[in-house]
């Protein structure tokens, strides 16, 4: 029988205003009992910092539940059993949770996923092979990217972003991209291919667009809303698509911000756009992972990591990903 443990996790200390601050978060110790029957008890060993928790912090109602101030957060995360009670889990197992933001915790059997642990590297379960890699594929599919396409991905070197852009190549399209630094414009053409990309900070969006994919575009992927939807607006071609995805650049503005001012493009170009939430395509990651993992294992698909250490970092994580400190999928890493 396993002891009783003593772990920290992140409780969420105040709802934010505008920004998060470091005020927004506390760390909180406290004692685990052992798991009963049914139950493991699991260390955590990656956790997942995502756009869509800024949200949370916020009252209200929403695609899912607010968390409360004192509450602790959660969140996507891999972990190693390390007692188990339950019939199918053994110590030394690696399990997927949506127990994130804690070292520890303790959970039915039916609230974690075991998974292959020779993966490498594991918080690759919490990137390409998790949420943003199947938000990528999903949106994708939703709006039938086929080879031929030319495709703009607007936040292209974060989680999402650099996986979309990829994979929309490997089906033979046009790939442009917009990210926020000199740097990451510079991994996305020369390491992942794209076929272009521009600093979204270094001018008007619309010109930097057009000076990339001068023939237009016919799909846009859209991680960020605000201009940038404005200028894929612009650039559509007739019967174009866009896999609305996010909304970034909002999610931290006190007063809502000024819509598209050329939303009457959508009726003279014909447009579709398809919102989505990926929690809704869960029954597709047998066939997500089937594909993915064998462009990884390939070498085809090329997955980009930030790795910040320790569980008090991650509320620091968290607000770096929010300004696009991250190239890749943002992962703390906790053991």
């Amino acid at each position: 029988m396993a002891d009783i443990v003593t772990t920290r996790e992140i409780h969420l200390a105040a709802r934010p205003k505008g920004w998060p601050t470091a005020d927004t978060f506390a760390l909180v110790e406290r004692t685990l009992p052992p798991p009963t029957a049914g139950q493991v008890l699991v260390r955590n060993l990656f956790m997942s910092v995502d756009p869509y928790m800024r949200g949370r912090m916020n009252a209200g109602k929403s695609y899912v539940p607010p968390w409360e101030v004192g509450q602790v957060i959660d969140g996507s995360a891999i972990g190693e059993v390390v007692a188990s009670n339950a019939e199918g889990f053994s110590p030394g197992d690696v399990v997927t949770s949506r127990f994130g933001w804690r070292e520890h915790f303790v959970a039915d059997r039916a609230e974690v996923r075991a998974v292959d642990r020779t993966v490498r590297p594991l918080s690759a379960y919490l990137g390409v092979l998790g949420g943003p890699g199947l938000t990528a594929w999903v949106g994708l599919n939703l709006v039938n990217v086929r080879a031929g396409d030319r495709v703009f991905v607007s936040g292209a070197a974060g989680a999402v972003g650099h996986l979309a852009g990829q994979l929309a190549k490997l089906r033979g399209c046009y790939v442009v991209g917009s990210a926020g630094s000199p740097e990451k414009v510079k991994i996305l053409t020369d390491e992942l291919g794209f076929d272009g990309a521009f600093n979204y900070k270094n001018g008007d969006s619309l010109e930097q667009l057009n000076r990339v994919a001068p023939e237009g575009i016919d799909v846009y992927f859209d991680n960020v809303g605000g201009d940038q939807l404005e200028a894929a607006l612009s650039a559509m071609r007739l019967h174009g698509r866009i896999a609305a995805c996010g909304s970034i650049s909002t999610y931290n503005n006190e007063t809502p911000a000024a819509g598209p001012r050329n939303l009457f493009q959508i009726v003279t170009k014909r447009l579709t756009i398809r919102g989505f939430i990926v929690i809704d395509s869960f029954d597709q990651l047998p066939a997500f992972e089937k594909e993915v993992t064998g462009l990884l294992a390939s070498g085809r698909l090329k997955a980009r990591e930030t790795i910040v250490e320790g569980l008090q970092q991650a509320p620091t994580a968290f607000l770096n990903m929010l300004r696009g400190g991250n190239i890749g999928k943002m992962v703390v890493k906790l053991a």
